[in-house]
């Protein structure tokens, strides 16, 4: 071996360990842009906008405190401040979010309504039947149309509206005990004040 073979193995072996280098730069890219943030907080153009158009039919056969439950549009969230929970029967995180819904929904400060996305009548209605039904009002979003307005990548999704009509916040996932206190909540309490 002579000492004319050495300069030309470094560049070669460099050249074995590039591909090495550009992923491991790549995946700690991907780490800290996607991995390290709140996954749940999904930034939207909606945000300071005005709510959608949103003209949904009630959910049939649904009662609140012995009343039918209203469909729903941009007046029922004429001044006030609303919840607005994207939901449907076949998502099993919907039915863990349900006993934080029910917590809001004894909050008199804020209104919850429901959009039902691409589900059927009858397993909507079985899902609060079954698991209660926390919403005020509850639009039937049978083709997902609507929400395709309002920017949902899935369900659950919540959007929470204040009173001047305009989206404050959206909370992509399920409502959980920590998000609740630490994310919800605070987002909440600002879209109460005057």
């Amino acid at each position: 071996m002579s000492t004319t073979d050495t300069p030309r193995k470094a560049p070669r072996n460099l050249l074995v360990l590039l591909p090495l280098l550009a992923f491991l730069g790549l995946a700690a890219l991907f780490f800290f842009r996607l991995g390290a943030g709140d996954p749940s907080h999904l930034p939207s153009a909606l945000i300071g906008r005005e709510a959608p158009k949103t003209d949904l039919p009630p959910l049939a056969g649904i009662e609140r405190d012995g009343k039918a439950v209203p469909g729903l549009s941009n007046a029922t969230f004429e001044g006030k401040v609303t919840l607005v929970n994207v939901w449907a029967s076949w998502c099993i995180p919907c039915r863990d979010e349900v006993p934080f819904l029910e917590q809001l929904s004894k909050d008199k400060r804020v209104q919850l309504v429901g959009i039902n996305y691409k589900d059927a009548p009858d397993n909507a209605r079985r899902f609060l039947n079954r698991f209660g039904n926390p919403f005020a009002a509850s639009g039937s979003d049978e083709s997902g149309r609507n929400s395709i307005d309002w920017g949902v990548y899935g369900v659950p999704e919540n959007f929470l509206i204040g009173r001047d009509g305009r989206i404050a916040y959206k909370l992509v996932g399920p409502i959980t005990a920590e998000n609740l206190v630490k994310v919800l909540g605070p987002e909440i309490e600002k879209a109460l004040k005057p």
